[in-house]
């Protein structure tokens, strides 16, 4: 418990340095209830650290936010609101259990997309956001505009998502509607946020990304071409 709270209030005053008293207060409400969370040992610091630099960012743009919000059941790990618009943020550290150390890939790819799927209906806009040190592994199809997702892409994603994901299983339905609008990459080391849109990620991402080069970038020209960008 004391190693937790210690660095979860280094970060803290880390994230404080030159910030108004105004940021500082939110910091700390935010820092305050991932400490009562862990008490409970429903948090782990890897995690709550990411959270914290991730709702500062957010606090700067004018967001209100909560860490650990729980929506119509389903606990996303942070909710920001700002005017009418609401925004849910994924944080993902790459973490794989040990169950899963014989096919840690195809673990991971489920993971993700059964992020994307099941969180994004709860907001207006959905992200991710992951350190620079994991590259998250992002089917192509969930960077589409949904009304250029094919039905075989569909049925991919679902069956992805099945082998791991079945209590409830992800609807076709989820998938058909799901959106990524948002990348944040978390630098813990130095407290800093880089935002950056999903088809950019996986785009420098390729050439690590074990979905496979020509794989990920062809999509992606198809969509530039059906929507101009």
């Amino acid at each position: 418990m004391g190693k937790f709270e210690d660095d979860i209030n280094l970060v803290f005053e880390r994230l404080s340095v030159g910030s108004t008293e105004n940021v500082r207060e939110k910091l700390r409400g935010l820092k305050d209830r991932l400490i009562e969370l862990h008490r409970k040992n429903m948090v782990k610091i890897n995690h709550s650290v990411m959270e914290l630099v991730c709702a500062k960012y957010l606090i700067l743009a004018n967001y209100d936010v909560k860490l650990e919000c729980l929506l119509d059941g389903v606990s996303c790990d942070i909710y920001a609101v700002k005017g009418l618009g609401t925004l849910i943020v994924e944080v993902e550290t790459g973490y794989v259990p040990p169950e899963h150390a014989l096919d840690p890939l195809t673990y991971s790819r489920a993971r993700i997309a059964s992020k994307i799927t099941r969180y994004s209906g709860y907001a207006d806009k959905f992200g991710l956001a992951a350190p620079p040190h994991y590259v998250m592994q992002i089917h192509p199809a969930l960077t589409k505009p949904p009304r250029y997702r094919t039905e075989d892409e569909i049925r991919e994603i679902k069956g992805l998502c099945d082998l791991y994901y079945s209590n409830p299983p992800v609807s076709l339905e989820e998938i058909r509607n799901a959106r990524l609008h948002v990348i944040y990459i978390l630098d813990v080391d130095r407290a800093i946020v880089l935002e950056t849109d999903p088809i950019s990620y996986i785009e420098k991402a390729a050439e690590w990304s074990l979905y496979g080069a020509e794989e990920l970038i062809t999509p992606l020209r198809v969509e530039r071409q059906l929507t101009g960008k």
